[in-house]
């Protein structure tokens, strides 16, 4: 029995991480109706930034964390601003197309700046065990846990109760009508991207501390994409609840059937749920008509 807590406990990790990321793919498709497939490589590019920031100041992991949001912050209004606004009325797939160009790009540079070699992150929160039960935590897993939860009810109060979060709904349900009720939608797209290049980079952050720092890191997107699908592509709190699901499922997998499907069970997953309930868990069915 220790061995399936074991494996919960490192899942329930791995999940918040995958969480964090699928909560980026489910804001921008709320409000934009687009897919970012840019997501991972721009996590992964925040990572560098961050180690390199914690190199040449010596900051801490705590101090480090509003720094990769601020950094974070900026790559995605420069995202949007530079790359998808002039895009703004040209078909989605063109800026699918666009996002996917963008991850290329990404990768490329990163290679080419840092290299191809894994990196250690300086800037650790610290080595010390967190006893809950049966289930055993390092510390740096356990914050990535704690991040999500108080993301998840930071953005579902956002969405619920403040201006802005109405008017990103309202710019999601109708564009048209959105605008012609006086509601700046340039203005709720760069929002949109801002806050999901925050939950990259402090997912990346996350990832630093619980792994290491390498050109694989941005499969991490990939790899967290089933659980936006699993929760609904417009359901940014149910998108993180599908993130500990899947990285739940994928470890309790690799630990009881065998190697090589931690890579598979969360598409294995989506495809079961686009034949069950196309829209996901906690979705919307306009989703299907997207």
């Amino acid at each position: 029995m220790s061995y399936f807590f074991a494996l919960f406990g490192s899942g329930l990790a791995v999940g918040a991480v995958y969480g964090l990321v699928a909560i980026g793919f489910a804001i921008i498709y709320k409000a934009t109706r687009v897919i970012n497939f840019a997501h991972g490589e721009m996590m992964m590019l925040n990572a560098y930034l961050a180690h390199t920031i914690a190199i040449h100041t010596g900051v801490g992991f705590w101090t480090l964390v509003p720094i990769v949001i601020i950094v974070s912050i900026v790559i995605g209004l420069l995202v949007e601003m530079l790359l998808i606004r002039p895009m703004i009325g040209e078909p989605t797939i063109s800026i699918v197309m666009m996002t996917v160009g963008l991850a290329i790009i990404i990768r490329s540079l990163v290679v080419l700046i840092w290299g191809a070699a894994p990196l250690e992150f300086p800037a650790q929160p610290g080595d010390s065990v967190l006893v809950l039960g049966p289930i055993r935590l390092y510390l740096a897993q356990a914050i990535a846990i704690g991040f999500l939860v108080v993301i998840m009810a930071g953005f579902a109060a956002f969405y619920r109760y403040t201006r802005s979060g109405i008017a990103m709904r309202a710019a999601a349900n109708n564009e048209t009508v959105a605008l012609l009720m006086g509601i700046d939608v340039r203005r709720i797209y760069a929002l949109a991207w801002a806050l999901a290049a925050a939950t990259a980079g402090l997912a990346g952050l996350l990832v630093s501390t619980i792994y290491e720092i390498g050109p694989d890191m941005s499969a991490f997107g990939l790899r967290a994409f089933p659980a936006t699908i699993l929760g609904g592509l417009d359901a940014v709190g149910g998108s993180a609840i599908g993130g500990f699901i899947i990285g739940i499922l994928e470890n309790l997998g690799e630990g009881y059937i065998g190697r090589g499907l931690k890579e598979i069970i969360g598409f294995v997953i989506i495809l079961v749920v686009l034949m069950i309930r196309p829209f996901g868990l906690f979705g919307t069915r306009d989703v299907e008509r997207v």
